[in-house]
């Protein structure tokens, strides 16, 4: 959920919350519906403290396939930029095929499919520029120590190349399972539910109000920030970006200039191949 989806929600429900709390107060005893209040507040310290260990691990669980999206996407980028500088070392004939679709790997990243998975869609396991470099690569002809090194590194930088680019797209669709967010939901609607049966018309209403409205707003703020983490490809604020392989492709781009080489790459700005 993006930030001001996230705020709005948030101050929504923590208002409607103090309303719910200050018009059951109307009708509450005095000192509250529980004739032990003790009692009352261990139940509550058992249920918010079964939802924080749950809340917890489901945390740790989003932050961690996050980072690996992150880290995934950082990775790929670097492969390909450095696979440039290796496919100048190959046989002639074959280098200007791979560094141009290389430059289209990396706009088919950053046009097609980042577009793609930010707005809720998919993106193919296996890129079709991925496709094309693959095909390119069998037609190369190792005939120095030279040819044979670089050839070697290719094939180590494309493994690399194509476990970064997994791990991108792993967290596309959410690593939470369903079961879990109803847990997490029920769990919130408990506390809350519990929370209102505290109404006492004895205590002062702003107080009252408080109380619910800081407890509503903390689940809120924290069932948003799972959400967040669990679509790190989402848009908006503090969502992943293909910055890195903008990045990646500007450094091809240079690199080309500076070496000389005129690379037309078989494809427009956005990664979608010319028309042959």
């Amino acid at each position: 959920m993006t930030l001001i989806p996230a705020l709005l929600v948030t101050v929504g429900a923590t208002a409607l919350a103090v309303a719910g709390m200050l018009l059951i107060r109307r009708h509450s005893p005095r000192g509250g519906w529980f004739s032990d209040g003790d009692r009352a507040a261990g139940v509550f310290g058992v249920l918010a403290t079964g939802f924080a260990i749950t809340v917890g691990f489901v945390v740790f669980l989003a932050f961690e396939s996050f980072d690996l999206t992150r880290a995934g996407a950082e990775t790929e980028a670097v492969v390909v930029a450095q696979q440039m500088e290796t496919a100048a070392l190959l046989p002639g004939p074959t280098t200007p095929a791979l560094q141009g679709a290389l430059v289209c790997y990396a706009r088919h990243v950053v046009g097609q499919e980042w577009p793609a998975l930010r707005s809720g869609g998919t993106a193919p396991d296996v890129s079709p520029w991925g496709a094309a470099l693959f095909r390119g690569l069998r037609d190369v002809e190792a005939t120095t120590p030279l040819h044979s090194a670089a050839l070697q590194q290719w094939l180590a930088q494309t493994a690399d190349r194509e476990r970064g680019r997994q791990d991108r797209l792993h967290a596309a669709e959410g690593v939470i399972p369903t079961p879990l967010w109803i847990v997490l939901l029920v769990g919130a609607g408990l506390i809350v539910a519990f929370m209102l049966f505290f109404a006492d018309p004895g205590e002062r209403a702003a107080i009252q109000g408080l109380q619910i409205g800081s407890v509503v707003a903390l689940l809120c703020l924290t069932l948003s920030v799972i959400g967040f983490l669990d679509r790190p490809l989402a848009a908006g604020s503090g969502g992943l970006t293909p910055r890195a392989m903008e990045r990646a492709l500007a450094i091809m781009t240079e690199e080309l200039r500076i070496s000389g080489d005129r690379v037309p790459p078989p494809c427009d700005e956005a990664g979608r191949p010319r028309p042959a």
